[in-house]
């Protein structure tokens, strides 16, 4: 589809509906100060100000999509604890659906405690299950998925390896969206990295690349880059793959085309969550049929704002489209 202007192709991100599957969890922040040193060891001491629980993971795709302007929803497990209970609440503070969380009484809910002192991020704490989970549970996460697709324009998989998405829910998942037209979108992790054959856009990092595909890569040499990519397309059958190569920016193949866009300079606060935003913007941009360097640019753009901000935070979508225009990216 063509689109006059970026600002016309923004405006009917509201139209889009986005599922998303995934890992969800807390990200829990202690924010505080530090002026001494602990006499029981040396450890800096931190003068707690303030406490703030944030969605994270998959429910970060969320919480982008929806600063999109687009409407997610959710499909995700969390435990039958505290903190299952608090992510339900977070989720009702974001205005979020929880119409497709699953409750598991045998899981904790994953949640990840950050100590930060000024803008020094000093420590991180994780309490996670990240067995896969049961059969019963992958029925419900499989039936609640295929009830709430039908009206979506793309579907999000974001893996962060804690077990809520397994071959057999990927494979099922995949299927019905092919057969739907759906197109998906992959964020991936080790343990399924080869599961999700048939996907639309899979997007790696380097490091997952090279893992995955158990080969070598040197990513100051675009001419390998290429070739994984064009690797990972052909042993997965997927249209696309969209590698982010840190300093380096991003690499996209898709249907044949390759596109390296560089990094743009900026000041480097906090990388958490960026990859998120990156997934969330690149699905929007296939859900409305971009160009394939423009979906490449616009995210690689995206990625790098969020790291401008210390903890996981969404895009800001008038800075994001802002900044488009300044950059006159090819719509």
């Amino acid at each position: 589809m063509s689109y006059s202007s970026i600002e016309e192709l923004f405006d009917q991100f509201d139209q889009k509906k986005v599922l998303i599957l995934g890992d969800v969890m807390i990200d829990s922040y202690l924010w505080g100060g530090v002026d001494r040193i602990s006499p029981e060891a040396p450890v800096p001491i931190v003068s707690v100000g303030s406490r703030e629980k944030r969605l994270g993971g998959a429910a970060n795709v969320a919480l982008n999509i929806q600063s999109l302007g687009a409407e997610p929803i959710l499909v995700a497990v969390v435990g039958d604890d505290q903190d299952g209970r608090d992510f339900f609440e977070v989720l009702d503070e974001q205005n979020l659906d929880a119409e497709g969380i699953v409750v598991d009484q045998d899981r904790v809910t994953t949640i990840k405690h950050r100590i930060i002192a000024g803008d020094q991020h000093l420590l991180r704490v994780d309490q996670e299950d990240d067995s896969p989970v049961s059969t019963e549970v992958e029925d419900e996460i499989i039936a609640r998925a295929k009830a709430l697709m039908s009206d979506v324009q793309v579907i999000v998989f974001e893996d962060y390896d804690k077990g809520a998405l397994t071959p057999r829910i990927i494979s099922e998942v995949i299927d019905e969206a092919e057969r739907l037209g759906i197109p998906t979108i992959v964020d991936p992790k080790k343990r399924n990295f080869l599961a999700y054959n048939k996907a639309t856009i899979f997007k790696p990092n380097l490091k997952e690349l090279k893992e995955g595909l158990k080969i070598d890569i040197d990513k100051n040499i675009m001419a390998d880059v290429e070739k994984g990519a064009a690797d990972l397309c052909s042993k997965m059958n997927l249209k696309g793959a969209l590698i982010t190569l840190s300093e380096h920016g991003m690499y996209l193949a898709y249907e044949g085309n390759g596109t390296h866009v560089p990094a743009h300079i900026r000041k480097i606060m906090d990388v958490s969550g960026a990859g998120d935003t990156v997934v969330s913007v690149a699905s929007l941009c296939l859900a409305s049929n971009t160009n394939s360097s423009f979906l490449v640019n616009l995210s690689n753009l995206a990625g790098g704002l969020v790291c401008e901000s210390v903890g996981v935070v969404p895009i800001d979508k008038k800075r994001l489209l802002s900044e488009a225009i300044e950059k006159q990216l090819s719509i």
